[in-house]
C-alpha cells in the first residue's frame, strides 16, 4: 500500500471490499459521479442513484466525458474506457441497491436529508453492507443517530475532483465498528487513494487545520497591511504554497469557503480561532464569489488586467560589502548562505544578543518576525528596524515580505530592500502587522495541527499527510513546526495573543509542552 499505509492503519488484517461487490453511490452531482468513476475504474460494478429525474444520466455523461479526456491524453485506451462505462449503471429506485456491498452517500450537506436516506437504506441493503457518508463537515454521530445499526456507518470524505485528488479521510464516529473503518481504509487504498483515519470532530482533519490559511490572510487584508496580489505572491514565493489564500478562495468560491468556516465555527461553539471574517462576508453579500461569478478578490472577467503585487522597485542605494549577524537566526540561518553566495561577507558580532538573532547592515537591523510589531521592537531597541517574513526554503525563496517599523527611515528601508533584491528576491513592502504574512499563517497552522493531535483527531503523520495530499501544502504543518522550532512558534503565538488580546491566538497545550521539553511535534503522542 506504500504511502497509503503510513497513516491508514489498515494493517490489522483488514481486506478491501472485493472487486465483485457492488458499490452504490447516492447523489450524481460532481462529487457523486466522481466517486462512481473512481470505484468503476478500480473494477467494481457501480450503481449511480439520484432522486432527481435525469440526474443519474447526466452524472454518467459527465463520467463518459472525463474518460474521453483521459483517452485523448493517452492515459486510457478506448477498450479501457468502454470497460469502465460498462461497469456503471444508473437507477432511480433505492430498491435497486439491495445487493450493494458499499453505499457512498454524496447528497446535499443537510443532516436531516442524510439521516432520512440512511434510515431508508437500512431497509434495503444487506446486513454486511457498509454505509458511508461523504460529508465534509457533519458529525458521523449526527448522521447515524437514528440508525438501528450505526456501527456500520463511517465517513468516506473524498476531495473534489474525486478522480484526481489522492486524499480520502476515513472518519470513525463513536459508534463506528473499527473493523468497518479498517475495511474502508483498505478499500480506499485499493482504489489508488491515500487514506487517513480521523475521529469525527468538526472539520475532521483538513477542513479544521486549514482554517487559519484563510483566516490569517483575511485578517491581514482587514488591517490593510497588504493587497491580495502581494499577499498571494508572498505565500507562494516565500511560503512555498501552490496558491495564495486569496486566489484559492476565489477558486473555491467565497460562498462555499465562508459556509465551511461558519460550519466549523458553529460546531466549535464560536471559538474565536474559527471566527468568520467580515471581509469575506461582504464579498458573499455582494455576490463577488470568485471565478464563478467573475469577481472576488480579483477581477476574473474577460479582458481584466492581471493583478499587480506592487513589489518594491529596484533600490538604488549601494549594496553593503558585509552584514553582521548577532545571535542565532535559528531556522533562518540558511539565509546567511544565500547572502554569502551573493558575494556579501557575513561577520559575527563581537557581542552576541540574547533571544532571536539579528542581522545588521550599517545602521539598519533586520530580524525575522516573532509576532511582535516592528514598531514595538524598534521602540525597545532604539534602532532602525526592518522585519522579514518566514520562508519555507531560504535557498529557493523568490519573494520576501519586509515590514519596517514606524520609526524606520526611508533610507534604512531601502537598504533592506537592496539586500534582498541582491539575493534575487522580489520584495513586498507591507505595513507593520503582527506576524506579517507567512509567519502568522504558519504559526496558526502548526497550532491547529497540534491541537488536533492533542485531541486525538488523528495521529501526527496522518495530519501532515492529509494537509500535503488533501490541500497540497508544501510540507505538513507539524513538520513545519519542527523545522521552525516549537519554541519559536510558541513565542510567535504568545506575542500575537498579547498584541491582539484575543483568545484566537492561544497556544495549544501540546505545542507548549513540546516547546518547553524540546521535543519534536511529529513524535509527540507516539512515545
Amino acid at each position: 500500500m506504500g504511502e497509503a499505509a503510513v497513516s491508514g492503519k489498515a494493517g490489522n488484517g483488514a481486506e478491501a471490499l472485493p472487486k465483485d461487490r457492488v458499490v452504490a453511490v447516492v447523489g450524481a452531482g460532481t462529487m457523486g459521479s466522481g466517486i462512481a468513476q473512481v470505484a468503476a475504474v478500480a473494477g467494481h460494478p457501480v450503481l449511480l442513484f439520484d432522486s432527481i429525474a435525469g440526474a443519474a444520466g447526466r452524472g454518467l455523461e459527465a463520467i463518459a466525458a472525463n474518460l474521453a479526456r483521459m483517452v485523448a491524453k493517452g492515459s486510457l485506451d478506448e477498450a479501457g474506457r468502454g470497460a469502465i462505462l460498462d461497469r456503471i449503471r444508473t437507477c432511480d429506485d433505492l430498491a435497486a441497491l439491495a445487493g450493494a456491498g458499499l453505499v457512498v452517500e454524496a447528497i446535499v450537506e443537510d443532516p436531516a436529508a442524510k439521516r432520512a436516506l440512511f434510515t431508508a437504506l437500512e431497509d434495503v441493503v444487506p446486513d454486511d453492507c457498509i454505509l458511508a457518508t461523504n460529508t465534509s463537515s457533519l458529525s458521523i454521530e449526527s448522521v447515524g443517530a437514528p440508525l438501528a445499526r450505526p456501527e456500520r456507518l463511517a465517513g468516506l470524505h473524498f476531495f473534489n475532483p474525486a478522480p484526481l485528488m489522492a486524499l480520502v479521510e476515513v472518519v470513525r464516529g463513536r459508534a463506528t465498528d473499527p473493523a468497518i473503518a479498517d475495511r474502508l481504509l483498505a478499500t480506499a487504498a485499493a482504489w489508488g487513494k491515500i487514506p487517513v483515519l480521523a475521529r469525527s470532530t468538526p472539520g475532521f482533519i483538513v477542513n479544521r487545520v486549514a482554517r487559519p490559511f484563510y483566516a490569517e490572510a483575511l485578517r491581514v487584508l482587514a488591517e490593510r497591511a497588504a493587497v491580495p496580489a502581494a499577499l498571494d505572491a508572498v505565500m507562494r514565493g516565500c511560503g512555498g504554497f501552490r496558491m495564495g489564500p486569496c486566489e484559492l478562495m476565489d477558486l473555491i468560491g467565497h460562498d462555499v469557503n465562508y459556509a465551511v468556516t461558519r460550519s466549523v465555527w458553529d460546531a466549535f461553539h464560536n471559538d474565536p480561532r474559527f471566527q468568520p471574517s467580515p471581509v469575506q462576508r461582504e464579498l458573499v453579500e455582494a455576490g463577488w464569489l470568485g471565478r464563478k461569478s467573475g469577481r472576488g478578490f480579483y477581477d476574473h472577467r474577460p479582458g481584466a488586467a492581471a493583478p499587480d503585487p506592487g513589489f518594491a522597485p529596484a533600490a538604488s542605494v549601494p549594496l553593503p560589502a558585509s552584514v553582521t549577524v548577532a545571535g542565532s537566526l535559528g531556522f533562518a540561518a540558511p539565509l546567511l548562505d544565500r547572502i554569502r553566495a551573493a558575494g556579501i561577507a557575513v561577520e559575527s558580532a563581537a557581542e552576541q544578543t540574547a533571544g532571536p538573532g539579528l542581522l545588521r547592515l550599517g545602521g539598519v537591523t533586520l530580524a525575522p518576525t516573532d509576532g511582535r510589531l516592528a514598531t514595538e521592537r524598534a521602540a525597545e531597541s532604539g534602532g532602525q528596524l526592518v522585519l522579514f517574513d518566514w520562508a519555507l526554503d531560504w535557498a529557493k525563496a523568490g519573494t520576501i515580505a519586509l515590514a519596517p517599523a514606524r520609526q524606520t527611515s526611508a533610507a534604512a528601508t531601502a537598504a533592506a530592500v537592496r539586500l534582498f533584491q541582491a539575493l534575487g528576491m522580489s520584495v513586498a513592502l507591507i505595513d507593520d502587522v503582527p506576524g506579517m504574512i507567512v509567519a502568522r499563517t504558519v504559526a496558526m497552522l502548526v497550532n491547529e495541527a497540534a491541537d488536533a493531535l492533542n485531541q486525538g483527531v488523528a495521529d501526527a503523520h496522518a495530519i501532515d499527510l492529509a494537509m500535503t495530499r488533501g490541500v497540497n501544502y508544501p510540507i505538513g504543518p507539524l513538520a513545519w513546526g519542527d523545522r521552525v522550532g516549537a519554541a519559536f512558534v510558541l513565542c510567535t503565538l504568545d506575542n500575537l495573543a498579547r498584541t491582539y488580546g484575543e483568545d484566537r491566538y492561544r497556544a495549544s497545550p501540546l505545542l507548549r509542552r513540546c516547546a518547553l521539553a524540546g521535543v519534536p511535534l511529529l513524535n509527540e503522542k507516539e512515545q
